[in-house]
C-alpha cells in the first residue's frame, strides 16, 4: 500500500465511525452506549469474515489451493518438445547427472549414479 492509499484508509474508518454515530442518533438509538455498538460491529465483522473463511475452505478458492492449480495448469501446458529443447539445451555433464538424479541413467557396474561425487580420502590413520 501507498502512503495515500493508507492515509485514505484512515480517513475512510474515521469518517466511517463519525457516520455510524450520525446514524445512530438519527435512528434513535439513544440506548446503546458507543462500547456497546462497538462491540456488536466488531462482532458482526468476526462473524462474515470468519464465514467467508469457511466459504472458502468449503469451496476450494483458498490461496493455496488456488496456486497449486495455476501451477498445475501452466506446467500441463509445457510440451514434451518444450522440455526436450530445454533438456538439450543443458550440458552433457548436466544431462547426466539430471538423467542419474530421476533413474534414467545407470553406471557401469549398473548401480545408479551417485548424483554427488564422493568425498576425497581422509589422512590415513598410522599403524602402531
Amino acid at each position: 500500500m501507498t502512503r495515500g492509499a493508507v492515509l485514505l484508509a484512515g480517513l475512510a474508518v474515521f469518517g466511517l465511525g463519525g457516520g455510524g454515530y450520525l446514524l445512530f442518533q438519527w435512528g434513535g438509538f439513544h440506548g446503546f452506549t458507543p462500547g456497546i455498538a462497538a462491540s456488536a460491529l466488531l462482532m458482526v465483522i468476526v462473524l462474515v469474515w470468519t464465514g467467508s473463511y469457511l466459504f472458502r475452505v468449503v469451496s476450494g478458492r483458498m490461496t493455496y489451493m488456488e496456486q497449486r492449480r495455476r501451477y498445475r495448469a501452466a506446467y500441463d501446458a509445457a510440451t514434451d518438445a518444450e522440455l526436450q529443447a530445454r533438456f538439450e539445451a543443458l550440458s552433457p555433464e548436466e544431462q547426466r547427472r539430471l538423467l542419474a538424479e530421476v533413474g534414467q541413467l545407470e553406471a557401469e557396474d549398473g548401480a545408479a549414479e551417485d548424483p554427488l561425487p564422493a568425498p576425497p580420502p581422509g589422512p590415513e590413520a598410522p599403524t602402531p
